[in-house]
């Protein structure tokens, strides 16, 4: 019986995750939940999955959860010093790493570090802290399986045995499908007048709103490309997006003999949380099998960099190197919140990134003090480039 602890239970993944965990009771046990501020739908999970421990952001958010629970034994935490407990509670054996954004690295990273099996779907832990990351898993013998469909679909392409080196199995490239996003086929010069609501509209998958600007954006793919780069040992230009605008291949790895194997499915991250949660064995998803015979065609394009120059400055921050992945993701989080709030134009989104990564200087990624640093450093000047084109 595998214990589970769910950080952000109350996304598009966490929900996902207890869907799959529900399917399999014999196999699987809730051991915590967290939510940041979704409070009520927190309780439904808890009254459902019946958890130990649940974590939410704030004090008054934690009131407000044990008004809603007082009838169960759940224990109520707060804070991030909460969230890292459950993280590397001896209780727990796995940790879904669901939380998005940099609020998720300290947990994320307190579970590598108590040497738990880690499903990662915050790409933000590897992105900011690559090295630092990876560390901590190689030297606590933590477990660390890709969530992402793009990642896990590399992951299942790769040899068993792969070890973080392309050259010893053979590897040519590691290819990265796109879907595009909304907004693939649509003018560039009417990008200026994208509204919050038509940015969050994904084709093809059903996720939060920050989430879906970066897919619009394809700031999503670019630190896809990052964490592609830690969790495989692919140097930048080993790596590669191509868009493919129906989700059905997932991604793929070319060999230096001329194959490429990929891994296909309905676009449904149930899959590869399923995959996941019990690898190396298979447990149903609740996923419909693909069904090929209703594929009208599959179609593959080089990505625009015009029309998404979020892209071009991933790769220019992974090599850069040091805490310029940092910079970057500190200064995306921002402007893509400014622009839901519209304080600023969807376009803006790559222009205030451009200006942080320009007048921020940046370092070695030494200490996670040193990243979290350089992350205020890029949020406070995000914020005073977001003042300017306001005014």
């Amino acid at each position: 019986m595998q214990r589970i602890t769910i950080l952000g239970a109350t996304g598009s993944i966490g929900a996902s995750t207890l869907d799959v965990l529900a399917r399999h009771p014999e196999r699987y046990q809730v051991y915590a939940l967290s939510a940041h501020s979704r409070v009520e739908e927190l309780a439904a999970a808890c009254r459902i999955h019946r958890p130990q421990r649940a974590v939410v952001g704030t004090a008054d958010a934690a009131a407000r959860l044990q008004a809603l629970l007082q009838d169960l034994a759940i224990d109520i935490e707060y804070g991030e010093q909460a969230l890292c407990d459950i993280a590397a509670s001896p209780d727990t054996d796995t940790v879904m790493a669901a939380i998005v954004g940099a609020a998720g690295l300290a947990p994320t990273l307190a579970a590598a570090r108590a040497g738990k099996k880690v499903l990662l779907a915050n790409k933000e832990a590897l992105v900011m802290s690559g090295q630092l990351f990876m560390d901590a898993v190689r030297e606590h013998r933590a477990t660390l399986l890709p969530i992402d469909s793009e990642h896990n679909a590399i992951f299942q392409s790769l040899p068993g045995n792969y070890a973080r080196d392309p050259n010893a199995a053979g590897v040519a490239k590691v290819l990265l499908t796109a879907s595009g996003g909304p907004f693939l086929n649509r003018a560039v010069e009417t990008l200026e007048q994208v509204t919050p609501e038509e940015a969050c509209k994904h084709p093809n998958w059903s996720m939060g709103r920050k989430i879906s600007v970066d897919s619009a954006t394809m700031m999503n793919k670019g630190l896809e490309v990052i964490e592609a780069h830690w969790l495989f040992g692919a140097p930048a230009d080993l790596i590669e997006v191509v868009i493919h605008p129906q989700s059905v291949i997932h991604s793929m790895v070319s060999y230096v003999d001329g194959s490429v194997l990929a891994q296909l499915g309905n676009p449904d991250m149930r899959t590869p949380i399923a995959h996941a949660l019990a690898y190396p064995e298979r447990i149903a998803s609740g996923v419909a099998q693909l069904d090929l015979t209703q594929m009208a065609a599959l179609q593959f394009y080089q990505p625009d960099f015009e029309r998404f120059p979020c892209l071009a400055l991933a790769f220019d921050a992974l090599r850069a190197g040091g805490t310029a992945p940092a910079l970057l993701n500190a200064a995306n989080e921002v402007a893509v919140q400014a622009f839901l709030e519209r304080q600023i134009g969807f376009r803006d989104i790559d222009r205030v990134i451009r200006r942080v990564m320009d007048a921020v200087a940046h370092g070695p990624a030494s200490s996670i003090e040193a990243v979290m640093a350089q992350d205020a450093r890029a949020r406070e000047a995000a914020q005073a480039e977001i003042a300017r084109l306001r005014h």
